[in-house]
């Protein structure tokens, strides 16, 4: 893809050295996999995120943001046009009856959940465990441990081509893994949270995201993947299906379906994102060939497959 020179220098401008050029990829993500973007624009709040997408939609361009690059197959092409690395976290806690916080949108959702027990603040221990940034579980509606982030959600703010506004949890429409942005009904870029908080001892708290911990260390591998590859199908588990196909430890090139959890693919070193695309369509065959079960991908294939 050809960028406007004047695209870039706008960038440039407002953004200085945080705009980079012909950069890979792999290193912003959990899997560790992907190749080169064109362009590299680093932001540290939610009004420089709006900033940054605004000057995009101006031009037109191609984009995509990052988080924490959970739940994500990056190409080995790389991707066009602009990554938007969000590095927003700024946080503030409310206490009272009924305790919230609010959260920018480039926060570790983990970091914030463990932020809460300190403070005495209950509700979030669910999300202690989760990987990816505050933004990404409000926009695909991540969850763990029987609660999601349509518990949790009050509001978020919100930038659509009119402007900022906020969202209700109800506006978001949310689904199982899913939300009226991930569906694309509707265009907007998460720029900020507000969630809902309980009152509650520290140690309760503490106890409670120390069991969440344990319980998701002894079920789910360590090492470099992406999250749950496959959503689970109604009243089954993804992982029991793939485990009961025979496809735990397979493997193409470095990349392995975990012997521990079939829902996780591992990334052994220098892996390609053509392997795991290649052991993810192996797997939904297997699946459907012996279970008659069409398993949907909870990831997101992104960039030039």
């Amino acid at each position: 893809m050809t960028t406007p020179a004047r695209f870039i220098d706008v960038l440039r401008v407002k953004f200085h050295s945080a705009v980079q050029e012909n950069v890979p990829l792999a290193q912003f993500t959990s899997a560790r996999v992907g190749g080169p973007v064109d362009i590299l624009v680093t932001v540290k709040s939610a009004n420089e995120l709006a900033d940054a997408i605004k000057i995009i939609w101006d031009y037109g361009m191609p984009y995509y943001i990052l988080g924490s690059g959970s739940n994500i197959l990056i190409s080995d092409k790389g991707m066009r046009g602009v990554v938007i690395l969000d590095r927003a976290k700024d946080v503030h806690f409310e206490s009272g009856d009924q305790p919230t916080v609010w959260s920018e949108a480039g926060v570790i959702l983990s970091n914030l959940a463990n932020r809460c027990a300190p403070k005495g603040f209950s509700g979030l221990e669910w999300a202690a465990t989760v990987p990816g940034t505050v933004g990404g579980a409000v926009y695909g509606n991540a969850g763990a441990f029987g609660s999601d982030m349509s518990e949790s959600l009050i509001w978020t703010e919100v930038l659509t081509l009119a402007g900022r506004e906020k969202l209700s949890v109800e506006q978001m429409e949310y689904g199982y893994r899913t939300s009226i942005l991930k569906r694309g009904e509707r265009k907007a870029i998460v720029l900020s949270a507000m969630l809902r908080l309980k009152n509650a001892s520290s140690e309760e708290v503490s106890v409670k995201i120390a069991e969440f911990s344990e319980r998701r260390k002894s079920t789910q591998p360590p090492g470099a993947s992406m999250g749950s590859m496959f959503k689970n199908p109604a009243g089954d588990h993804a992982g029991r299906l793939i485990e009961a196909a025979g496809l735990k430890g397979t493997r193409v090139g470095n990349a392995e379906i975990s012997t521990k959890h079939g829902n996780f693919f591992i990334n052994h070193g220098e892996t390609r994102a053509s392997d795991v695309r290649e052991l993810i369509d192996l797997t939904r065959n297997t699946v459907k060939q012996k279970f008659g079960v069409e398993l949907e991908l909870e990831i997101e294939l992104v960039g030039e497959w």
